[in-house]
Parts: C-alpha cells; structure tokens; sequence
C-alpha cells in the first residue's frame, strides 16, 4: 500500500467510529516480501476471526497495512502515519534496520507497538531511554537465539572449530557480535568469519576459506536467499559443512534454493508448520484456506503476527479502551490465558519485560525435503 493509500485508509478508518484501526507494516515487495507479507496475512487472518466473533469493544477491527520495502526511511513514514492518525496500536516491522528507524516514534507517541518479526533491535533495552516504553516483542530476539545456536552446535553437537557466515545489514552484524560473545563465554573464536552483502549470489570465496581454517560447522546470521547460495557453493565444493543459524532459515527462498547441501539445516523456531498441533494446526489450517496456499511462506512471520494481533485485542477489550497508555498497561498485565497459534500465553508481558517469546517457547526445526519439520 501507498503513503497516498495508506492515509485515505486511515481516514476511512477514523471517520468510522464504529471500528478500532490497527496498523501493520513490513516488506510486501522485494527480497523479503515472504516474511511480511505472512505476518500482514496471520493478522489479517486473526482481525477476521475477532470480527467475525464480534470484533472488540462491539467494533470492527480494521487492518491498515503499509508496504515499507525493507527500507527504513519508508518504515519510520508508515509508523508516523499511522499513528497520527489514531491507530490503536502497530504491529512490526520485519527487518532490523527498519525496527531501529521507527520505533522511537511508538514512544513519542504513547502508542503501543509490538514487533512481531524482527529480531535484532532493542526492546528492554529501551527502558533505560524510555523508561514508559511502549515498545512490545512477539518474535524470538537475537539474543535469545544466539545463545540457542551457540549451545546446539557446541554443546548438545561438540563442535569446536565454528566458521561464521553473516551478511553486512544491521541485522547480520547485530547476529554476529551476539554469536562471537556466546562463543567467548565458552573459551571459542570462528576459525573464519564470511561476511556478504545482501543480493549477492557467489559464496565460493568464503566457503573455500572456512574449509581452509578446518570449520567444523556453519553457524549464520543472514537472510535465506543469501544462505541458500552458501549452500550452494557448499555443493560447488563438495563440502557437507552442518549449517546451524538463526530462524530465517525458514524462508522459502532458502528451503527452495540451498539443494541438496541445505538438507539438515537447523534454525530456531517459534512456529513449525509441519509439526503443528493443537491451535497451531488449527491456525495452519485456518491460514492455507483463506489465501489459497500449500504452505505458509514464512511460518513463524504468520504466526507471530496472528498471535500479537489476538493480544492486541485482547489487550483492549480488558482495558475497555483504545488509547495508548490504556492498551499498554494493559498488555503488561494480561489478566486472561491465551492459546495461541505459537503455544499458550500467560502474562506474557509486565512493565519491566517486554519480550513475549521466552526460551521454553523456540523448539528446533531442520530442513527436510524443502520444508522445515520438527528437529526433535
């Protein structure tokens, strides 16, 4: 959606006073297309069944989604945008980059914001700035995966000798000091460190050095189509390097790009498709159905933003208000469980911790026959 588009949708929205406008944004177009528009469509998907049970407060929930093309200039219009024009609350964005140039808006502002997909920019942190911060996560942080990798690969797999791939964005470079400072806290270096831009489809170079410095396994930070090209050039060299990296390994444009030498690939998940149960498969189902497709593009995307979109409501429904600081309380003290799409919530947020998704909530999925199944 537009700039010009967006505001005569939110114009819409607000001369409407029978509806509750939540924004969402992310990348719809471009090379990371896949985990935005999956996050647009589980809360879609979500705003649909809170309507179709009611809506919130007796109004109708409207989605305003806005394409930021992975550009965080674009990213911090579409937020201020939206919020000046009385969004309850915003949910995104996806990439790194685009988190650090908005979501000081969300403070300024006094309304709630929660990212339910990217990963790298600061959440808690935020409160030493920002002490009133109404910044929220529902995604698996860096941090927090950083450590996961670290441990599966050197202690629960006793591997030493970690080469490092990542790419030169905010958020590989974020990735890689997190990876560097798990591997120091266990007396570890990367014997190599393979560092590319975005868009770049030759990985031979820094294959051929890992392999020089006797890696014994792969840990990344980067986005699928690049890693799937590492993948590639794994094959070119006929080295079956392990590759153990962050959560984008999920995407489509890895799993139908790595080939042969991706099989075995392991990532940290909120959310796998294939291993679904319970609300998850419910969701899976719910979400296949409604846009027409095998599979959903970027599974833990999808279902990060239909949970936080079902927090969101139901954030304003205790709150019996739409209003910023009303909203935001009540996300921090959420007094109903909720079963959702990625596992059961209880309290997921309180006035000191914003970071929705704890450990006990990532599993581990590996690549199998171009789609991601349960590790285990």
């Amino acid at each position: 959606m537009s700039l010009a588009a967006l505001a005569l949708t939110l114009a819409a929205a607000a001369a409407d006073p029978g509806s509750i406008a939540v924004g969402v944004y992310g990348p719809l177009t471009g090379n990371a297309a896949a985990g935005g528009i999956s996050q647009l469509q589980g809360a879609r998907l979500a705003a649909d069944e809170i309507n179709a049970a009611g809506g919130v407060l007796g109004k109708k929930l409207v989605v305003v989604e806005g394409d930021d093309e992975a550009n965080p200039e674009k990213g911090a219009q579409l937020v201020k945008g939206m919020i000046e024009r009385g969004v309850a609350a915003v949910l995104g964005p996806v990439n790194t980059g685009v988190a650090n140039a908005s979501l000081a808006l969300a403070n300024q502002h006094k309304v709630p914001l929660i990212v339910a997909v990217a990963t790298g920019n600061k959440v808690n942190e935020l409160f030493v700035e920002s002490p009133d911060n109404y910044v929220f996560r529902l995604a698996a942080s860096d941090l927090t995966q950083s450590a996961l990798v670290v441990r599966e690969a050197v202690e629960v797999r006793g591997f030493k000798r970690p080469a490092l791939f990542c790419d030169d964005t905010p958020y590989g470079q974020q990735g890689k000091a997190r990876i560097e400072a798990a591997l120091d806290k266990r007396g570890l270096k990367p014997v190599s460190v393979g560092i590319f831009k975005v868009n770049d489809r030759d990985m031979s170079r820094q294959v051929k050095e890992a392999k020089a410095a006797g890696a014994d396994v792969i840990l990344s930070y980067g986005m699928g189509a690049e890693m799937a090209q590492v993948a590639r050039a794994l094959e070119k060299a006929a080295w079956k390097a392990p590759i153990i990296g962050s959560w984008q390994l999920s995407s489509a444009a890895f799993l139908e790009g790595a080939g042969p030498y991706g099989e075995g690939t392991l990532m940290p998940q909120t959310f796998i498709e294939a291993g679904a149960t319970g609300r998850g498969a419910q969701f899976a189902e719910a979400y296949r159905k409604k846009y027409g497709v095998a599979h959903i593009p970027m599974g833990p995307a999808g279902a990060q933003g239909y949970d936080a979109m079902k927090l969101v409501a139901l954030a304003i429904a205790q709150a019996k208000s739409a209003q910023g600081p009303q909203v935001k309380a009540a996300l921090e003290n959420l007094q109903a469980p909720y079963d959702g799409a990625i596992g059961r919530f209880v309290r997921p947020f309180s006035s000191n911790d914003h970071e929705g998704i704890k450990k006990a909530q990532i599993g581990w999925g590996v690549a199998k026959g171009g789609q991601v199944v349960p590790a285990r």
